[in-house]
């Protein structure tokens, strides 16, 4: 063991930049193929039944080559003529998204917090109208099938991003809310690159959240704007304490210990984001995960 350590500080002291660029490059590939593996898959059926999963839905003919494909799915106490006001009224400039508010709303003309409440001015729109996603990105009312289906279609020529928006009776006063994405990845300019990865890792996120908030505004049982922001910070603490890991491998003298201390935030990145687990235990995560890069840049600093 000791002849690894010692061969290990010879190889980082002779190449330090080929060293650094090769454990950097190495935590990467570990995440992302826990990420691909593990992560990918849970998240892109999140909610869904194996029959949802394989079932067609209205939409699907207007992307049939798509790189990313997501079926999430939820059960609501209440009928499709309850939940279809919910969701028509959705977007930015509108009544919100339910989700996390204090990025989705962020300069809303209607306010940082999504409605609580049907909006009757935001309940009558036509197929063709413009849907603003934010601030910066729309998209148009494709299809609107009142009481069961509700399509938005990018602007894209050829192979669309489809967000359709699906409801199925189960039965008494129980629905199946069911949301399908068609996205297909095209890397022309930094602004796509940006909301195809932002698509790809945090699309499961926002989704999420969106069909717990419509069955809890459709419940009577309506999320505290605490709680959301304290999920929200816990991914973002997460994240940023494995970017300054990263960063951390590039800039101080590479240990093992701060290559562990790479691999081991990602990997708690990905346990917040794609796990079922509550926040409290999200945020005993989160801050295990500063706790963890403390600690490196503390023995670092002792050491130096």
């Amino acid at each position: 063991m000791e002849a690894i350590i010692q061969w290990t500080r010879a190889t980082i002291n002779k190449h330090p930049v080929f060293t650094k660029a090769s454990a950097l490059l190495t935590v990467l590939i570990l995440v992302t193929a826990t990420y691909v593996l593990f992560c990918r898959p849970y998240q892109l059926r999140w909610g869904a039944t194996a029959v949802e999963i394989a079932s067609s839905v209205p939409g699907d003919e207007l992307n049939r080559n798509p790189s990313f494909r997501a079926t999430r799915a939820i059960t609501i106490e209440g009928t499709p003529e309850e939940i279809w006001p919910w969701l028509i009224q959705m977007g930015f400039g509108r009544a919100g998204y339910y989700g996390y508010d204090i990025l989705e709303n962020l300069g809303s003309p209607e306010g940082l917090h999504s409605a609580e409440r049907v909006l009757p001015r935001f309940q009558d729109f036509e197929v063709g109208d413009e849907l603003p996603i934010s601030a910066v990105v729309s998209m148009t009312f494709f299809a609107i099938e009142p009481h069961r289906y509700l399509i938005w279609v990018g602007d894209e020529d050829e192979n669309p991003g489809v967000f359709t928006w699906a409801l199925y009776p189960l039965g008494g006063s129980r629905t199946r809310l069911v949301s399908r994405i068609h996205w297909t990845y095209e890397w022309t300019s930094i602004t796509t690159i940006s909301l195809q990865l932002f698509t790809e890792f945090a699309d499961h996120i926002a989704v999420r959240k969106i069909l717990r908030g419509v069955k809890g505004r459709v419940e009577g049982d309506i999320e505290p704007m605490w709680v959301q922001n304290a999920e929200f910070f816990t991914f973002v603490a997460t994240f940023s304490v494995f970017v300054s890991a990263l960063v951390l491998i590039v800039v101080r003298r590479l240990t093992w210990q701060t290559w562990l201390a790479g691999l081991l935030t990602g990997l708690l990145w990905l346990a917040t984001w794609y796990t079922p687990i509550p926040l409290w235990f999200s945020a005993l995560i989160a801050i295990a995960s500063i706790g963890t890069l403390y600690l490196v840049f503390r023995r670092r600093k002792i050491a130096g």
